[in-house]
């Protein structure tokens, strides 16, 4: 996959600053400007998330809904139903932080086309480790270097996010215990369309005892400029975190942030 144009507005800016036991977290702003064509591009990307452009007219058979019907009423989370719009926030920031890990970061997503589109509830959010990814040095050779990076995700664009970077640390902490559910799931649904190849990239993280990788864990809050503070970062702690030594702590800033949320969707639905 090329890389898609509004991967260009995340910009790491020069910010550093610290939790309170002393850990580095970087701060990511994201640049969004109003041009057509990119926001066109982005919504449909963001939209196949959920429903494939091949595979929608088929999957609408039936209810007599128009495509921007059916993704509005069955796929996409609610405008304005809680907790819809918390929903709509929370995917978009795990949908960006999986943008970033594949073409910044140049990282494997195996989840891409199947955590989403397997919602059997649209105002629910998935369950599992937010963001899955994967990094090999060799493959198919196995390496200790390969890499299984887990992400989570906080997304506040509004009221007080001061607790954001720490409910995203907290969750983070418990991924070791959640990771096999959520490579079974992964693994499983390679398998049900037949995909034996990405099934068996899989396989490669499912055994760390015998055959060990390097995990890296990841919390990733993202915030509006108008509730964003320093207090996002300063009041964290890492300390009972199980892989702190290898947690990379991160804040996107953006303005109007669940105005562009819900502008995607809005989008993603009408040039459906």
């Amino acid at each position: 996959m090329s890389t898609p144009a509004h991967v260009a507005f995340l910009n790491k800016t020069e910010t550093i600053l610290r939790t309170s036991d002393g850990e580095k977290v970087e701060v990511w702003e994201l640049r969004h400007t109003p041009c057509i064509t990119t926001l066109s591009a982005w919504a449909r990307h963001f939209r196949e998330h959920y429903c494939l452009d091949s595979q929608i007219d088929r999957l609408r058979a039936g209810t007599d809904k128009s495509r921007k019907e059916y993704l509005e009423t069955i796929k996409f989370p609610d405008i304005t139903t809680a907790p819809g719009p918390s929903i709509r926030a929370g995917d978009f920031g795990e949908i960006l932080v999986a943008d970033f890990l594949e073409f910044i970061e140049k990282y494997e997503i195996p989840s891409r086309t199947t955590r989403y589109s397997n919602k059997t509830i649209r105002n629910e959010s998935t369950k599992g480790s937010d963001v899955i990814a994967f990094r090999f040095v060799n493959y198919p050779n196995k390496n200790l270097k390969d890499e299984l990076a887990i992400f989570e995700t906080k997304a506040k664009f509004s009221g007080n996010s001061a607790k954001s970077l720490q409910g995203a640390i907290n969750d983070s902490a418990k991924d070791k215990l959640r990771i096999a559910e959520s490579l079974n799931a992964i693994k499983q649904r390679f398998l049900e369309k037949n995909n034996a190849d990405d099934a068996t990239r899989v396989e490669r993280f499912q055994n760390e005892v015998e055959n060990p990788y390097k995990t890296v864990n990841g919390a990733v809050a993202l915030v509006c400029d108008s509730n964003y503070s320093n207090n996002i970062a300063c009041t964290a702690n890492t300390n009972n975190h199980p892989n702190k030594l290898n947690l990379r702590l991160i804040i996107i800033r953006g303005q109007d942030m669940m105005n562009l949320v819900h502008e995607l969707y809005r989008r993603a639905a009408d040039e459906a």
